[in-house]
């Protein structure tokens, strides 16, 4: 009986041991998180603004990378980058183009169980099936809106309170 304790003991000891590193806990994730693009690093008072701003946040190359990086970490992105591929869509000028574009985002982003699938509610989710049925450039307006609202009232603050965010204002 004492000698079966013991193997157990054993084996549980292996099992619960720490792993040499904490790469081994960590999920497998191939993408190297992002540095932020080769612009200028913000003065803290340009990064200070950010905390209010959401805008003033995304239109800075700097401040987007930092963003993103910060989301990535999180594995929360998917809101950011469907908010990209809606600037991005918003530029294209050839109606073919933008009919393939459409599909890829709504594929990408709106479908139920899509593999980035932001949080959206149905109301604008059927709102966005709607205009997609004739693409325009305004199609996806009432989605980007809330999931910038979204990011604007959840992402925002808890980025201001990362350590991302506090290496930027330091002075």
């Amino acid at each position: 009986m004492y000698a079966k304790a013991k193997e157990i003991k054993v084996k549980l000891g292996i099992l619960l041991q720490k792993p040499d590193s904490a790469v081994d806990l960590v999920i497998p994730y191939n993408e190297k998180p992002e540095k932020p693009a080769k612009t200028q690093k913000p003065s803290p008072d340009e990064a200070l603004q950010w905390r209010d701003s959401l805008d003033k946040l995304l239109q800075n190359n700097y401040g987007l990378a930092s963003f993103k990086s910060f989301l990535k970490s999180e594995f929360s992105e998917e809101n950011l980058e469907f908010w990209i591929a809606c600037e991005e869509y918003k530029k294209i000028k050839s109606p073919a183009r933008m009919a393939e574009k459409a599909k890829h985002i709504y594929e990408e982003f709106i479908q139920t169980e899509a593999p980035k699938e932001v949080n959206i509610d149905h109301f604008t989710k059927d709102i966005t099936m709607k205009n997609l049925v004739e693409p325009s450039l305004s199609s996806f307006d009432v989605a980007q809106k809330r999931i910038h609202a979204l990011m604007e009232k959840d992402s925002l603050p808890r980025f201001v309170r990362s350590e991302f965010y506090q290496e930027l204002i330091k002075e």
